[in-house]
Order: structure tokens, then C-alpha cells, then sequence
């Protein structure tokens, strides 16, 4: 037996240069694009008003500072409860002011 070769089809010039139909997503009108475009920024634009609300409410309730001197035994032990505890000492002191006050009926 002998092995036959596989004959190559010949691609004409025309079948190489001709190209296949695409079909890819349906483009939207100018319309659609437009309303979304509108809806998009309206959206964003939402977002930078509750960002700047978030951000000035939280610097009102940050406004209200109490200075109060402490001598370096307190100072030293505040310090190391943070540290122990994994906590800002403001928490620690904002903390024993409230029970403090609730203690005194305030």
C-alpha cells in the first residue's frame, strides 16, 4: 500500500482578504447612552454628598477637646494600659469620663 499525500485546498485571494462577520454586542442608541451617562453621574454625584456629610458629622463629634494635665505616674500608666490592651489612650480616658459620669447621675 502506499500512503496517499493530503491535497491542499487553494485559498483564493478573495477568500483570504474577505472577512468574517463579527458579532459582537449590540451598540445603544445615543439615547441610552446618554440616560446612562445622566444616571452615572447623578449616582457619583450622590456619593460625594454622603462622603461630605460622613465627613462633617464626624469632624463635629471631633470638635469638643478637654486638656487636662496629668502627672507622670498616671500619664505612664495610661500609657502602658493601651499598650497592653491594644487601644488609643483617648479611648481609655473617654471611657472612664462616661462611667464617671453615669456613676454621678450626670
Amino acid at each position: 500500500m502506499t500512503a496517499r499525500k493530503p491535497t491542499a485546498v487553494p485559498i483564493s485571494a478573495a477568500d483570504a482578504t474577505r472577512e468574517r462577520p463579527r458579532r459582537g454586542l449590540p451598540n445603544p442608541s445615543s439615547d441610552e447612552r446618554k440616560s446612562k451617562a445622566i444616571e452615572r453621574a447623578l449616582s457619583q454625584e450622590k456619593g460625594r454628598y454622603r462622603l461630605r456629610d460622613l465627613k462633617r458629622a464626624h469632624t463635629r463629634e471631633a470638635k469638643h477637646y478637654v486638656n487636662c494635665p496629668l502627672d507622670y505616674d498616671t500619664k505612664m500608666r495610661l500609657q502602658k494600659a493601651a499598650f497592653d490592651n491594644d487601644i488609643k489612650m483617648m479611648v481609655i480616658i473617654k471611657a472612664a469620663i462616661d462611667q464617671f459620669l453615669r456613676d454621678n447621675g450626670y
